[in-house]
């Protein structure tokens, strides 16, 4: 199977100015990443999706040179990741070179464990699901099966929908949130404008790796956890 590792690196950052360029620890944030799709043995070809000039200069200081500048029209704060990779693919087709999956790989997770994305890729076509996400367990305090939403009437519902709540904590379904370290899917199903598709496999990482980077307050957590993990 042919796999993209495709990594996103829009230059217009507000939480973090320049935060893909900005040093973590001893190099650029998204050298993290860059570094992590390099060492897989699954990837096909890496590419970078940036539209700013000092983001490419810095990838191809990486070895891992973006050949393209990404539209403006989808380089906004609306823009999708979805519209980002059904470029690439669009790119990368008009040139003849196709691709069956793509790996998508967010710098603001710098910090996965070594192997991981080949292990993500592997259960991914074991799997035969039309995509699969890295997540991380939900605390019970947080499952979807104790949140509420707020009816018509201002009174509260489960979220859920049932009717009645489930009393225990130990009787609650296991829940996760993605982590976004790693996304995979079908170029089948991106070119159908959907990143998801119907069916969904996913891969549970390493809490210790985990941070993603939107504020000062997360950049923070991100210097501290380099001290605490090899990389």
């Amino acid at each position: 199977m042919r796999i993209l590792g495709l990594i996103p690196a829009r230059g217009g950052s507000k939480g973090v100015p320049k935060k893909n360029i900005k040093l973590l620890g001893k190099k650029p944030l998204i050298e993290y990443t860059i570094d992590g799709a390099k060492n897989s043995k699954l990837i096909s070809q890496i590419v970078i999706s940036t539209d700013d000039e000092e983001i490419a200069i810095a990838a191809e200081i990486a070895g891992c040179k973006p050949p393209f500048i990404r539209p403006y029209e989808i380089a906004q704060d609306n823009s999708t990741s979805l519209e980002v990779v059904q470029h690439a693919i669009t790119f990368f087709e008009s040139q003849n070179i196709f691709f069956d999956a793509v790996c998508l790989l967010q710098p603001t997770t710098p910090f996965r464990e070594n192997g991981f994305i080949d292990q993500a890729i592997e259960k991914f076509i074991t799997s035969k699901a039309d995509c699969l996400v890295s997540v991380l367990p939900i605390p019970h305090e947080y499952n979807p099966h104790w949140a509420f939403e707020e009816c018509e009437s201002g009174l509260l519902k489960i979220a859920t929908g049932e009717e009645a709540i489930i009393p225990r904590r130990q009787e609650l379904p296991k829940a996760f949130h993605r982590d976004g370290a790693v996304y995979i899917s079908k170029t089948t199903v991106i070119k159908n404008g959907s990143f998801y598709g119907k069916s969904i496999a996913y891969i549970e990482s390493n809490p210790q790796y985990y941070v993603n980077i939107d504020t000062m307050k997360d950049w923070e957590a991100a210097e501290k956890l380099l001290t605490q993990i090899q990389f």
